[in-house]
């Protein structure tokens, strides 16, 4: 009858513990900006794509074009073909782990 009591006691503990405070952390946060609201915003402020710095709109867009005139920057040859001999070097080795030497 102890063991009876005892086993119903902590089952109910469980199940009331276990719904203690539910209703307040399905709520978001208070200084949480509802979806809707940030749907309509307009950006105004964007980051690089180089170096990651503030941008205005009109400098985002200036730095977009000129990304798209000027090709970027060619990798040296011999650069070229150790980025490439290292990955495949990097290929083998999650092939045949036990290469690695």
């Amino acid at each position: 009858m102890k063991f009876w009591f005892l086993g119903i006691s902590t089952a109910m503990l469980v199940v009331v513990s276990s719904y203690w405070g539910n209703g307040v952390m399905a709520l978001p946060p208070v200084e949480d900006i509802p979806e809707e609201i940030l749907r309509t915003e307009i950006i105004t402020i964007g980051r690089s794509p180089i170096d990651g710095k503030l941008l205005t709109a009109a400098e985002y867009a200036q730095l977009q074009a000129q990304l798209q005139t000027s090709p970027p920057p060619k990798l040296n040859a011999q650069i070229r073909e150790q980025i490439f001999l290292l990955r495949i070097r990097q290929a083998l080795l999650q092939l045949f782990p036990f290469l690695d030497i």
